[in-house]
């Protein structure tokens, strides 16, 4: 019989590797594809956005060209005083779509910089746009901040949302996997099977499912 406990002091205990190997995967791809995602989502009503949430977009240019600098992240959050980073366009343009995408950098940031509490405080603030890729990406994310806070039992929630956010091959598997982790760190053993379960039959051909007997065969010998 499976064992359905919030206890994290027994059982399964995630390894770094297990968070911040997949966590790097995701916040690296959020990162160096979300500028395209934005341009894709507001090009085309970019002549309909009102002045204020154009304003908000124009200035946020500078501080997405860094975002993807390690050793310029900093100002991209807080801007240098030329420029405004995420955090002023979030503060200040609130109610804008780019305030909700810099909220998602943000929080792709601050996870990167080991600051969990603001990652999760600034990814929570994210509003889903409609996309099939960013929503669950960020929505997953955020699952990666309270996985790194230890709070499982939250992450398993946003894990959950994101991996039936969008079926597809990258974003599904990747939360699944991470969801299976936090349901082991629960001792759920029977939930984090069917998460398992799922990856090696319905996306065989992911990343995720090369490694997927292991998961398996652990949490089966907890059954």
């Amino acid at each position: 019989m499976s064992k359905n406990t919030n206890n994290t002091n027994q059982g399964f205990k995630p390894s770094k590797g297990s968070f911040f190997q997949d966590n790097q995967k995701s916040v690296v791809f959020i990162l160096g594809g979300i500028v395209v995602l934005i341009l894709l989502y507001f090009g085309y009503q970019k002549l309909y956005l009102d002045p204020r949430a154009e304003e908000a977009s124009n200035r946020m240019y500078k501080a997405e060209q860094l975002a993807t600098i390690d050793s310029l992240q900093s100002k991209a959050i807080m801007g240098d005083g030329a420029f405004l980073g995420f955090k002023q366009i979030a503060d200040e343009y609130s109610n804008t779509k780019s305030a909700n995408i810099a909220n998602a950098y943000l929080g792709g940031l601050y996870l990167r910089q080991g600051k969990f509490d603001e990652a999760a405080k600034a990814l929570e603030k994210y509003a889903p746009t409609g996309s099939q890729i960013l929503d669950p990406l960020v929505i997953g994310l955020t699952g990666d901040a309270f996985s790194e806070l230890k709070d499982y039992k939250k992450a398993a929630d946003y894990y959950k949302q994101a991996s039936e956010k969008s079926s597809n091959s990258y974003t599904t598997p990747l939360f699944l996997k991470k969801l299976g982790l936090v349901y082991e760190a629960q001792n759920d053993y029977k939930s984090a099977e069917t998460a398992y379960k799922k990856i090696k039959t319905d996306f065989p051909e992911s990343q995720e499912a090369s490694t997927i007997d292991g998961l398996l065969g652990r949490v089966q010998a907890h059954l």
